[in-house]
């Protein structure tokens, strides 16, 4: 039986025979010293076969390569003082083996080489068709040993500390309206119906409130067929909660010692409490966003009452129309930003471009405070409004001014990305902040101009604030997400449960009574039963760990992710499957591939 793990040996451990099983990380022969680097998930240590001291090893010893299994027995021995290695855990020890045995070896050439790939550049496509050599190496090793931390750390503090049950909800549930697309899964018993699989567990965790589970959580399952990016897959994985009779505060506190726990204990880094808060309003006036990152300034400022009246039609043009004028002020900015770089073609105006807006205006201010731009904007400028503006801004001589000007949602946009631009490129950012914050007090709905219609910012669920239920299209919702240095990682709301508010809700997102009895009867029904007040909030645990390990992608922290275009290289899925399983569905592929060009 194996007596240790590679990566737990040290000091203490000299003199003891142990038994080990992994995988050869590299063989050397030094004067007929074999030395063989053995790794397993918890690390590496360094195995020695003598000719003089371990002679009944030593030709197995020799005739290992890279990525052989093998099982090795032997003794813990103090390294030589010149072989000590400080880069490794075990690097005090080595082991003398008395016996090796091979268990089994490679029999085609490595697509790419474990012990080196995070030396390489092995491409991505590559590395997830073989994805089990891929999680074999240290960095994926360590990042899969950290998710499994988190969730750890995750259970202990909510079950042992705060009385949450996990509770596993369906994953074959019913398509619902309001959110992203459905993955759907025809029933065959029930021909021409159709389950879906879950976006999130929201309307179950709701019933279990119901029902009395007083505090349930879940590492859940999710799934959304959407378009990808590095921080989305099409199944993810997130931790969700759902507490009754807590306040929003309450609520937010109880997150915040779950966030401070998982820090300390996975991490060992302390967070000081409370986490600062931000309006959405706030967090859109001040940095354009609503997943602003706190840890650098930069902040925008709204410039629209001095300029609504200026004689630069672009500025007073945006006003009239019911949209706004911002700046972004970049102290510095004369020495390093170029014309070039602002005009047509630039970097920066590609930026902007990328947002939607149709270019940046600027203004440089020189020695004496004067203002020097290109094009009309100092021209149709008073002397009064260009010291208003210099006031507003804070701008002083070397400050170079961007201005944004148009509707409130692209100015927004695009000033934004290129606060993020500049905050990395002036490296403003310091890499071992950790700044948290709670982004407070949304709209309950926002415009979808391609429908016509007003939808739920978060969700239909969500409940407004008491004082705004008699103007409920201009409601704030009683919602909170949680910013982690420019990325939101969980989100989630006090939920309605009152049967007339929630139908008000359905009515205001244009669901028709017949809709959402059809869609929602059962929660309404539910709510007669003498539903407690109750809310939550969901992690997306993907995406937290992501960030945690300093990964770029979630892809980097996932067992067997998918591709960007939602297919696992491993398995080649998804597949064709054969006509007699769809005829057993009553499903028929109306699909037709287009004809290759000739």
């Amino acid at each position: 039986m194996r007596t240790n793990y590679c990566g737990e040996l040290r000091a203490e451990h000299i003199g003891k025979t142990v038994t080990l099983y992994g995988w050869v990380d590299r063989r050397r022969d030094h004067g007929g010293v074999i030395f063989i680097d053995l790794r397993d998930r918890t690390g590496i240590v360094q195995i020695v076969s003598d000719p003089q001291r371990t002679p009944q090893s030593y030709n197995d010893a020799n005739s290992l390569r890279n990525e052989y299994v093998i099982k090795v027995i032997g003794t813990v021995s103090k390294r030589p003082e010149e072989s000590l290695n400080p880069k490794l855990p075990t690097g005090e020890v080595e082991i003398y083996a008395d016996s090796i045995e091979l268990l089994n070896g490679v029999g085609k050439q490595l697509p790419f080489q474990v012990s080196t790939a995070d030396l390489e550049a092995v491409r991505e496509d590559l590395r997830l068709k073989y994805r089990y050599l891929d999680l074999r190496r240290d960095r994926m090793a360590r990042n899969l040993q950290l998710r499994h931390e988190v969730v750890k750390a995750i259970r202990r503090f909510l079950e042992d500390e705060h009385n949450f049950i996990e509770v596993e909800t369906p994953i074959l549930t019913r398509s619902t309206p309001e959110g992203a697309r459905d993955y759907l899964v025809p029933s065959r018993v029930n021909p021409g119906k159709w389950f879906a699989l879950p976006q999130s567990p929201q309307l179950f965790k709701q019933l279990l409130m119901v029902s009395g589970c007083d505090r349930y959580y879940q590492i859940a399952r999710c799934f959304r067929d959407e378009d990808l990016r590095a921080d989305r897959q099409p199944e993810f994985t997130q931790l969700d909660m759902e507490m009754s009779f807590m306040s929003q505060d309450e609520i937010i506190e109880l997150n915040e010692a779950l966030i401070c726990h998982i820090f300390k204990t996975v991490k060992q880094i302390d967070i000081t409490l409370p986490f600062p808060r931000l309006t959405h309003a706030e967090a859109m006036a001040r940095y354009g966003t609503d997943r602003p990152d706190t840890r650098f300034g930069l902040e925008l400022v709204d410039v629209s009452e001095i300029v609504k009246d200026s004689g630069f039609k672009v500025f007073s043009g945006a006003v009239a129309s019911g949209g706004t004028v911002k700046v972004l002020p970049i102290p510095g900015g004369n020495d390093t930003i170029s014309n070039v770089r602002i005009k047509p073609k630039g970097d920066l105006f590609n930026e902007a471009a990328a947002a939607g807006a149709k270019g940046i205006a600027y203004i440089r201010v020189r020695e004496n405070n004067k203002i020097d731009t290109i094009g009309a904007i100092e021209d149709n400028l008073t002397e009064a409004q260009k010291q208003q503006l210099l006031e507003k801004t804070g701008a002083k001589p070397g400050h170079l001014l961007l201005f944004g000007a148009g509707d409130t949602e692209t100015v927004n946009k695009s000033l934004d990305r290129l606060r993020q631009v500049m905050g990395r490129e002036l490296r403003l950012i310091d890499p071992s902040k950790i700044n948290l914050v709670w982004i407070v007090e949304f709209p309950m709905f926002e415009w979808n101009a391609e429908e016509k219609r007003l939808e739920a910012l978060h969700h239909p669920f969500t409940a407004p604030y008491a004082e705004d239920l008699n103007n409920l299209k201009n409601a704030r919702a009683q919602a909170y997400d949680l910013v982690y240095n420019g990325t939101e990682i969980g989100g989630g709301s006090l939920r309605i449960y009152q049967k007339e508010i929630q139908e008000k809700v359905f009515e205001t997102i244009g669901l028709s009574k017949e809709e959402a009895d059809n869609k929602f009867g059962f929660l309404l029904e539910a709510f007669e039963y003498g539903t407690p007040p109750h809310g939550g909030i969901a992690y997306g645990l993907d995406r937290f760990v992501m960030l945690l390990s300093g990964e770029e992608s979630i892809r980097d922290v996932i067992a067997f992710p998918k591709t960007q275009q939602a297919s696992c290289l491993l398995t080649n899925a998804p597949a064709a499957v054969e006509g007699r399983q769809l005829k057993e569905l009553h499903v028929a592929s109306t699909y037709r591939p287009k004809q290759e060009e000739k």
